[in-house]
């Protein structure tokens, strides 16, 4: 999906892209952005660029998932996926599936479209980055299928978690994370803030 300086000048603070309302199909029917935009209750959002912090999270988060999910076929941690589902388009930062649920062609290899939610979505607030907008784009994918969000807050050093219809819970410290049951993952907030110590 091609933005036009036009357009991009209609971006605002939220990272919502002023245009005509479109339905999913019309917005699937447009050519991908870098960074990637979203389909969000009728709206468009652009994702904003990685930095350092964001970048560093999730690599050794989805590092840290494969490790223990893709050698048993128990689940699997894909970087800015596209998924579709419901009514809606997102590109998590990090979706995680699992095994059973992800979509496998006749060769094996994964398919490139993926049309089912994620079971677990990861989302890294990244400087200047609305939290509204993305406790919203992780309360949506709940709605339509997921079934455990995370939201790191890098700057104030929790995770908001959220789990079917249940309040959102802020985390911190030696609090132990909820992850996939299928995982034998036992992880604190303070173990994922770690992550970021690459020395």
């Amino acid at each position: 999906m091609a933005i036009t300086s036009d357009q991009r000048k209609n971006l605002d603070t939220t990272g919502l892209l002023s245009t005509k309302n479109l339905s999913i199909e019309e917005f699937l029917a447009l050519p991908e952005t870098k960074p990637a935009s979203e389909y969000i209750e009728g709206q468009i959002y652009q994702k904003p660029m990685p930095q350092g912090q964001h970048s560093t999270f999730q690599a050794e988060i989805v590092t840290s998932i494969n490790l223990i999910g893709k050698s048993q076929k128990l689940a699997f941690a894909f970087p800015e996926l596209r998924c579709n589902f419901g009514d809606i388009s997102i590109v998590p930062d990090i979706a995680v599936m699992r095994w059973a649920n992800i979509p496998f062609l006749s060769n094996k290899r994964v398919a490139n479209q993926i049309l089912v939610a994620p079971d677990w979505i990861i989302e890294i607030l990244s400087p200047g980055q609305s939290p509204l907008r993305v406790m919203n784009k992780i309360s949506s994918a709940i709605t339509n299928g997921s079934e455990l969000g995370w939201l790191i807050s890098p700057a104030q050093d929790f995770i908001m978690v959220y789990q079917g219809d249940r309040f959102p819970e802020k985390m911190s410290g030696a609090d132990i994370l909820p992850v996939l049951d299928v995982l034998n993952w036992r992880v604190t907030v303070d173990d994922v803030f770690n992550l970021l110590c690459l020395e």
